[in-house]
């Protein structure tokens, strides 16, 4: 396959500029990371008359904000009753509150900020790879409509035609709530949005260092970056799956996990509207996932966890490979189809597989969005800046216990992956 290493969406936006010239010697607020959940809480920050500088190491939305696949999902990882489970009925309620008003936040941010995205409420389609996973999902639906009244509608194997053109599930639970969009163009807007308000963006400007200080009577924070130093009273780490030694504690609580991503040529109109007649968020049940759905110009795009390490250009190619001839196995319409474009990013995950945002070591933080970051990290990132502003932290997750890895085992390098792969995929197996 003569596939282009790049990601599709990237050619389909300009990204703005970052903040010319040198750093100010102050901010009252340092972000550091330039993807949905900084740049959310810049814009609602710079809103509040903060003077908000944000860091970015690479360039704005680099990282995973516009390589994914721009699904504005429901939900969390987890299920209603593993949830349940783990941290109560109240509790759960809360979040997966939480997860309906991400929605309406990104929702609504779109609108306020006329960003060109191609936001649409066309809502999502889970599919049961095997009966036994129909059966959970439908228990699931029950509880949800129960204790957090919203309403699932389960899809019959036999009823399926009407929503995917694929033959190999045992039905699937549609949530019409959620939404799709193009995540450059929305990481894009996010980024003029919190400029238009007052924040500087610097690009290239990675964080080395940083210390706690005091300056003239005020504690805080100074910064040392590819670009100079800088005392601020607050930071906010925003960097996900890209969360590095700077910030060892969060470091090694997060686990860079590569999710990859193929796309063909544009379809034939028919043949795309065959493939999903809904233009459905489209992801299956399994652990080693799949999430597929069609862009705005019709080209199919498939991903899921090919190769579980970040991406580089080895593992990119690898998956490449993998993901279509798993697209096929899907999909056996698309045997002809040209894949045009094949591109990875990196998830962060944590050890107990929850989003988490709050404070730790004096500074804020919010992450481990396993692949539902693009409603989250709007909403959590919007969160923490009013926690900032403040002082008051309104986060469902503030209070959830954030487990590193157990007996400390862990760095920050994360050298078990291939056997957490293959674990899963035993799990997906046995299931």
């Amino acid at each position: 396959m003569n596939i282009r290493e790049r990601n599709h969406w990237l050619d389909t936006v300009t990204m703005p500029a970052g903040a010319p010239g040198p750093l100010p010697e102050t901010a009252d607020v340092v972000i550091i990371g330039a993807g949905f959940t900084g740049l959310s809480a810049a814009r609602t920050l710079a809103k509040q008359g903060a003077k908000v500088t944000v860091f970015e190491a690479e360039t704005i939305g680099w990282g995973a904000s516009s390589r994914n696949g721009g699904m504005v999902l429901t939900g969390m990882k987890l299920s209603a009753e593993t949830l349940v489970a783990r941290y109560g009925m109240e509790a759960t309620r809360a979040m997966y509150a939480a997860s309906l008003s991400s929605i309406d936040c990104v929702e609504q941010i779109v609108a306020e900020e006329q960003i060109d995205c191609d936001f649409a409420r066309c809502g999502h389609l889970e599919v049961a790879c095997k009966r036994s996973h129909f059966d959970a999902c439908a228990r699931s639906v029950e509880l949800i409509a129960r204790e957090f009244k919203h309403d699932l509608r389960i899809v019959l194997r036999n009823e399926l035609s009407a929503e995917i053109g694929s033959t190999i599930y045992f039905g699937g639970i549609v949530d019409e709530v959620s939404a799709g969009l193009n995540p450059a163009r929305y990481v894009a807007g996010l980024a003029r949005a919190a400029q238009k308000a007052g924040a500087c963006v610097y690009e290239n400007a990675r964080v080395n260092h940083i210390n706690r200080i005091t300056r003239s009577g005020i504690a805080g924070f100074q910064l040392t970056t590819g670009k100079g130093t800088i005392f601020a009273q607050h930071v906010l780490v925003a960097t996900s799956g890209y969360t590095s030694a700077v910030t060892p504690v969060l470091q090694k609580k997060i686990i860079p996990i590569g999710s990859f991503i193929i796309a063909t040529e544009p379809l034939r109109q028919e043949l795309a509207r065959e493939l999903s007649p809904r233009n459905r968020m489209i992801y299956d049940s399994k652990h080693y996932l799949h999430y597929y759905r069609l862009t705005p110009d019709d080209r199919m795009l498939f991903g899921g966890r090919a190769a579980f390490f970040p991406e580089t250009s080895q593992t990119i190619r690898k998956s490449a490979a993998i993901l279509h001839r798993e697209m096929l196995e899907v999909y056996p319409q698309l045997t002809n189809a040209k894949v045009e474009y094949v591109w990875g990013g990196t998830l962060d995950f944590t050890f107990d597989v929850m989003p988490h945002a709050g404070q730790i070591d004096g500074m804020y933080f919010a992450l481990g969005y396993a692949g539902h970051g693009v409603a989250m990290a709007t909403y959590l990132g919007q969160k923490m800046g009013e926690a900032i502003a403040t002082g008051e932290d309104r986060n469902p997750y503030k209070d959830v216990s954030f487990p590193g890895a157990p007996l400390g085992i862990y760095n920050g390098k994360p050298w078990f992956l291939p056997f957490a792969g293959a674990y899963y995929k035993v799990l997906d197996w046995i299931s």
